[in-house]
């Protein structure tokens, strides 16, 4: 019988399968024959090398799968999933007018009740346990998100959109508008923030220097602070992007003075992209502690550009992954790796990067244990260790083999495995999805 009609809704449980998760201590745990214990609480409760020839009645045996880590997606945007995929080759600015304000619009909460549910299973097809997610301007959709997001089981960080210029609501004056938008933002963290003791929480979600005033910056970062919410925008996606905001910015000596000037840069600040920074920013961004959301396949599908990831790293910024789905095509973080990875070879071969290529097992490092420590929830979430909640997924390496039966049970090992879950990620391979235990629909 296929295991995945036997999986378990809830805790307590017990699997047994192959276990490859990255450790909090460092490096990698692969076992190849496991059991995970979930306690009733939904954490995990053991993590042990299966010694005998049978377990507890209650195990499920879900042996040659494997059981890993959930995935943390640290930037998407719900209202464009929709348009995933189209209008490549455009710029960021061009594509935005094109295809993304009209969808954003539109966002209306009809709109927000059908793909807010569809998203979130798609995400946990992808083996995402965690998404940090855009809303549109308009609050009342938005809390239609986050009631998805309730019922669906995902753990998620979402914020309402904040534009005060370059904005697809033109009824009303900048004032006005920042003014409106600060109460809403302010009211719906108020609801949302720590919902389920943790499980929802809200980011204060000013879109990015071109669309925002700096007293909307202001406002927002300060709200962000008072509440213990995190603060998330954009940074250095575009060369374009970068010229208007030293247009718009003439005072600020580069693009992360202005969020710095706002108050924006702490640890709770997630910036997606940051291309292009200059040796100041680089330092800076690592002194505040702020997170960059690495988004490569967006990066690619928009060509804006290629991040110098080694040289990020080595200052000591703090940095996950995100699909930035729809500018990234696709939902799944393994994807994300793959283009990320080929990204990284691009620049060494080209002469641009001497660092040496980064391991499968740095890139699922980055999509788990890196997205947790981004978000503060390292203690809680990323890896399969004891005590932590269980934050899982489960997936069938045997539908990455290049040949149909060939070698399904004999990949190699970790290395190999790993390898083919990221450069031959197939659609149909995470079979299963828990967030504290409790199976996410798909």
């Amino acid at each position: 019988m296929d295991p995945a009609h036997a999986l378990p809704a809830g805790p307590p449980f017990t699997i047994r399968a192959r276990l490859l998760t990255t450790l909090a201590s460092g490096g990698v745990r692969y076992e190849p024959d496991a059991g995970i214990e979930v306690d009733v609480a939904g954490r995990i409760a053991g993590v042990e090398r299966w010694d005998g020839d049978s377990g507890p009645a209650a195990t499920l045996d879900l042996r040659p799968w494997v059981l890993m880590p959930g995935l943390v997606d640290l930037h998407a945007h719900l209202p464009q999933l929709p348009n995933a995929g189209v209008g490549a080759g455009l710029d960021l600015l061009t594509w935005l007018e094109r295809y993304i304000f009209p969808l954003e619009r539109d966002f209306d909460v009809p709109t927000a009740e059908l793909i807010a549910p569809a998203a979130f299973r798609a995400f946990a097809r992808a083996g995402t346990t965690t998404v940090v997610a855009y809303g549109a301007l308009w609050p009342e959709s938005l809390d239609a998100c986050f009631r998805a997001a309730e019922a669906h089981g995902i753990r998620a960080v979402i914020g309402k959109v904040m534009m005060d210029r370059l904005s697809y609501d033109t009824d009303r004056d900048p004032t006005e508008v920042l003014e409106l938008s600060l109460r809403q933002s302010t009211e719906l963290c108020a609801t949302w923030n720590g919902r389920d003791d943790g499980r929802l929480m809200y980011a204060f979600t000013p879109r990015f220097a071109v669309s925002c005033s700096a007293a909307m910056l202001r406002a927002s970062a300060l709200a962000a602070s008072e509440a213990g919410a995190y603060w998330q925008t954009h940074l250095s996606e575009d060369r374009e992007e970068i010229s208007e905001v030293k247009r718009l910015f003439p005072d600020a000596i580069d693009y992360t003075d202005v969020y710095d000037r706002a108050g924006g840069l702490t640890p709770r600040a997630i910036l997606a992209h940051a291309i292009h920074l200059s040796d100041r920013e680089v330092e800076r961004l690592a002194e505040s502690g702020a997170v960059v959301a690495h988004c490569p396949s967006s990066n690619l599908f928009l060509a804006s550009g290629a991040m110098p990831l080694a040289r990020y790293q080595a200052a000591g910024i703090r940095m996950g992954l995100g699909s930035d789905v729809a500018a990234g095509p696709d939902a799944p973080l393994f994807s994300v790796m793959r283009a990320g990875a080929y990204t990284q070879n691009a620049l060494r071969a080209a002469g641009l990067s001497g660092a040496p290529p980064l391991s499968p097992a740095d890139w699922l490092r980055l999509g788990t244990l890196g997205g947790a420590e981004a978000l503060g929830l390292q203690d809680r979430i990323g890896s399969v260790e004891v005590g932590k909640e269980a934050d899982l997924i489960v997936v069938d390496p045997s539908v990455t083999l290049p040949l149909e039966g060939v070698g399904a049970h004999d990949d190699g090992g970790p290395d190999e495995m790993l390898s083919r879950l990221i450069f031959r990620a197939h659609p149909s391979m995470v079979r299963g999805a828990w967030v504290r235990g409790r199976l996410l629909p798909a």
